[in-house]
């Protein structure tokens, strides 16, 4: 859970869009511009770990990508469920929908909702025009499979 005062995302707004436009997952960078853990962090830990920004290993932002999702044997390539294990699973072949971002409990409320705000349309013209592109078989499948 981040803190309460989050990161203002007009001070990094650059940095965003440039995470936004790498063909990588952008969810442990996205992580790592955020506030961190809450004081009121719910882990059952002794030692204060307010600020931190380690990723949980909770595993939301590999069930949240559809990379994963149309191609389940990824998925058997690694036991982790961490952003770090997500990048190697999907390495350049990232659809940059930003699915994991928005699923992750680390990332900042702001930055999501400049993703959300500011940038969705933008992502979903681009996953558009990759519809009935030869070179894009499994997202055509996945589609017809989420409509049907």
């Amino acid at each position: 859970m981040p803190q309460r005062i989050q990161t203002d995302t007009n001070d990094i707004e650059p940095i965003l869009n440039q995470i936004m436009e790498t063909r990588a997952t952008p969810v442990a960078r996205m992580r790592m511009l955020s506030s961190g853990f809450s004081t009121a962090h719910t882990l059952d830990i002794t030692e204060d770990i307010s600020g931190t920004k380690a990723c949980l290993g909770c595993g939301n932002c590999v069930d949240a990508c559809p990379i994963i999702s149309r191609e389940p044997s990824r998925r058997e390539q690694s036991e982790q469920r961490t952003s770090m294990a997500l990048e190697a699973l999907v390495g350049e072949d990232c659809d940059r929908c930003n699915a994991c971002v928005l699923a992750c409990p680390q990332v900042d409320t702001t930055i999501k909702q400049y993703i959300v705000n500011r940038r969705v349309i933008e992502i979903m013209s681009r996953l558009d025009a990759r519809i009935g592109d030869d070179r894009d078989l499994d997202l055509d499948l996945f589609i017809e499979e989420a409509i049907a």
